[in-house]
């Protein structure tokens, strides 16, 4: 009141326009949506439908129908260029029987220029939605249409400039999963024979580059479970790729180890990093030991590096007592010496203790340590 005189609101008119507003855009969907249905089912396979599925997908990128549409289109469009290249020539003996030619094929030009306009279409939508699975589907779908329908160099290129995009969205979000599993998509569609037809299989492996890689990201965040990940799957690759022998594998071992002790003692309770830890701590499994980097160690050298592994990690311990990843390490430690030897190691005198600090520290798993500690007879 002002004056004994009522203020107008403004607020009441902004949210009708935004009301109407609202209804507009939602017609404008259902339109586009019903325009698009109506021409899939007259087989309109046309640019024009195309750029109908741009502007839903542009409006709903999980509207996954649209998706299965659009590659409809580009099907047709794809072997509407294949067929209208067919030269005179090829007409005369007849597709299969035609003169095999060293030439880049007629129709490459339009499918490349179709995926590429595909492709450059999608990025804007992917920063915006970076985790809809709809689009990387489809992106991977693009991709291999283009390792199908176009020359190996190509194609190649098309993937090479997939892997630089998937470099900028793990710079994003380093720790992004989705990512590092459609990174491992890519690098091995650009190892493989298609897309390397005049190289051998050594030399089209990128192992190195991807150790590498690893490398480099866990530097920037030790916090990285995928790329922990990674590593372990790569190392054994690196290992067999180089014919290493039994010393090399060893210092490959050595030098783990060494990366991930020094890891630990920044940031015990960083559980990315007592993953990767208890992976290398499988290398001394007798069971699993021959999946294993170092798979022909001796029984003596198993356990030393367990000895040597469990008096690190009670080292670990002061400072960080109340770390419940240092005592399930020093357990599964004890339980591998004694399968290795059928003996305790000297440190299992505290295997009690431990187990006890477990059921404090870890209250939403109390059972499985009580168990554990009965298991282990204490």
């Amino acid at each position: 009141m002002s004056h004994g005189i009522p203020r107008v609101s403004e607020t009441e008119p902004r949210l009708e326009k935004a009301r109407e507003k609202e209804l507009q855009k939602i017609e404008e969907y259902k339109y586009l949506i019903d325009a698009v249905e109506t021409k899939i089912r007259e087989r309109q396979y046309t640019i024009e439908v195309l750029s109908l599925t741009s502007k839903l997908l542009t409006r709903n990128p999980e509207y996954y129908t649209a998706w299965n549409h659009r590659r409809r289109i580009l099907q047709h469009q794809f072997h509407e260029a294949k067929q209208h290249s067919v030269s005179p020539s090829n007409e005369e003996y007849g597709e299969e029987d035609a003169p095999q030619s060293d030439k880049e094929p007629p129709h490459s030009g339009v499918i490349q220029n179709l995926i590429t306009e595909d492709l450059q279409f999608l990025v804007p939508l992917l920063i915006k939605f970076p985790k809809c699975y709809w689009m990387w589907n489809h992106r991977l779908w693009l991709l291999k249409q283009a390792s199908t329908l176009l020359p190996a160099s190509i194609a190649r290129a098309f993937w090479e400039g997939e892997l630089g995009l998937v470099r900028k969205m793990l710079a994003r979000d380093s720790r992004n999963f989705h990512g590092w599993g459609y990174r491992r998509t890519i690098v091995a569609a650009l190892e493989s024979k298609r897309l390397n037809p005049n190289s051998e299989e050594a030399n089209s492996s990128m192992a190195k580059e991807e150790f590498d890689y690893t490398t480099k990201m866990i530097m920037t965040n030790m916090s990285n479970f995928s790329a922990w990940h990674n590593r372990s799957k790569l190392i054994l690759r690196l290992l067999e790729e180089s014919n290493a022998d039994d010393t090399e594998r060893r210092k490959m071992l050595d030098e783990e180890i060494l990366w991930i002790t020094e890891a630990l003692y920044t940031a015990p309770y960083d559980q990315s990093l007592w993953f990767y830890h208890q992976n290398l701590m499988c290398t001394f499994d007798p069971q699993i030991a021959p999946n294993t980097m170092a798979p022909n160690l001796a029984k003596k050298e198993r356990l030393e590096y367990i000895t040597k592994e469990i008096d690190n990690v009670v080292e670990l311990r002061e400072g960080a007592e109340d770390c419940k990843w240092i005592y399930q390490s020093l357990i599964q430690l004890c339980m591998t010496y004694k399968a290795s030897c059928n003996e305790w190691p000297p440190q299992a005198d505290h295997l009690g203790e431990w187990t006890e600090e477990l059921q404090k520290l870890d209250p939403l798993r109390k059972g499985r340590w009580v168990e554990v500690k009965r298991a282990l007879q204490l």
